[in-house]
């Protein structure tokens, strides 16, 4: 007896729901009044930044390394360095994800398990120190 372990990306669904969950993130980073500021980071058009954000998901989920061919090693400490991300900006940004995670269907187990991966990715991108006042 022989058992395929599936990757998140087959077990989501593959590029359709990848595409799904993408296009409902940004959905989410422009009409949340949370995710205003993240939302200011990026440019009017999200056009580029959403396909980039396909791609590198596609291949951070088991699937098809999109943007590793197109663009190298991801680097994403590296390239997120220019934005100021404290815990708002990371907490702002798994809002929009945990919300597009359930809008689009994506089982309980699997959404959690992801959820969680996410927020190791984006407390990692946090370059700085939030202060109490």
């Amino acid at each position: 007896m022989t058992f395929k372990i599936l990757s998140a990306y087959e077990r989501i669904g593959g590029e359709p729901q990848v595409r799904a969950l993408v296009e409902r993130f940004y959905e989410l980073m422009d009409t949340l009044p949370e995710a205003q500021k993240i939302r200011a980071m990026h440019d009017g058009d999200l056009a580029l930044i959403r396909e980039k954000l396909f791609e590198f998901l596609s291949g951070w989920l088991g699937g098809p390394q999109l943007y590793v061919e197109k663009y190298g090693h991801p680097r994403l400490r590296a390239r997120h360095l220019p934005f100021p991300i404290g815990d708002a900006e990371r907490d702002a940004w798994m809002l929009c994800m945990t919300q597009a995670l359930e809008d689009v269907g994506i089982e309980e187990k699997t959404r959690e398990e992801l959820r969680r991966s996410f927020f190791k990715t984006a407390d990692f991108m946090r370059n700085q120190v939030d202060v109490l006042s």
